[in-house]
C-alpha cells in the first residue's frame, strides 16, 4: 500500500494536486510504510520465537527417547516373551503388535499384504489364545501396570483395618 500511494503522490505531483493532498498522501505512505516495517520486525522475532520452540521441542523429545530406549527395550522383550507364553505364531504376533500400536484391522491387513478377514481371524487368535475379551484388554494387559504412581502400586486394602 505504501508503495502504491506513493506511485500516486509521484503522478499527483506531476498533475499539479494541492498541496494538502500530495501532504496527506506523503504521510500516509510513510505511516504505512513503518507500519509495514514493525509488522515485518514482529513477524521475524514470531518466526525466531517458533524456530526456538521447534528446537527445544525437539531436543527434548530425543532426550526423552534416549532416556526411554533402554526401557523401550525391555519392554519389547518382555511383550515378546509373553507372545511366547501364549504360544502365538509369527503371524499373530505381528497382529498382536500392531493392534497394541492402535491401527485398524485395515491398516493391518494392507501392512501385512493380506485381506481384513484375515488379521480379524488372526486378531481373534491372540485374544482367545491370551484368553482376553478383545483388543482393549490385550493393550490393558501390557499398559496397566506402566500406569503404576511413580512410588510404586499402593498395597491391599486392609477390610478390617479400614475406617
Amino acid at each position: 500500500m505504501a508503495a502504491f500511494i506513493a506511485v500516486d503522490v509521484i503522478t499527483d505531483w506531476g498533475e499539479g494536486a494541492h498541496p494538502l493532498h500530495m501532504t496527506l498522501e506523503v504521510c500516509a505512505s510513510i505511516l504505512l510504510a513503518v507500519v509495514a516495517g514493525a509488522m515485518l520486525r514482529r513477524r521475524e522475532s514470531h518466526i525466531g520465537s517458533l524456530r526456538r520452540d521447534l528446537r527445544r521441542s525437539r531436543e527434548e523429545a530425543e532426550r526423552w527417547r534416549l532416556e526411554a530406549e533402554e526401557v523401550l527395550r525391555g519392554l519389547g522383550a518382555a511383550i515378546d516373551r509373553q507372545f511366547g507364553r501364549w504360544g502365538l505364531s509369527p503371524a499373530e504376533r505381528e497382529v498382536a503388535l500392531l493392534l497394541l500400536k492402535g491401527l485398524s484391522m485395515r491398516e493391518i491387513a494392507e501392512i501385512r499384504g493380506t485381506s481384513e478377514r484375515t488379521s480379524r481371524d488372526q486378531a481373534r487368535a491372540v485374544y482367545r489364545k491370551a484368553d482376553l475379551a478383545g483388543r482393549s484388554e490385550l493393550s490393558a494387559f501390557f499398559l496397566e501396570d506402566l500406569l503404576l504412581p511413580v512410588g510404586g502400586a499402593p498395597g491391599p486394602t486392609d477390610e478390617a483395618g479400614a475406617a
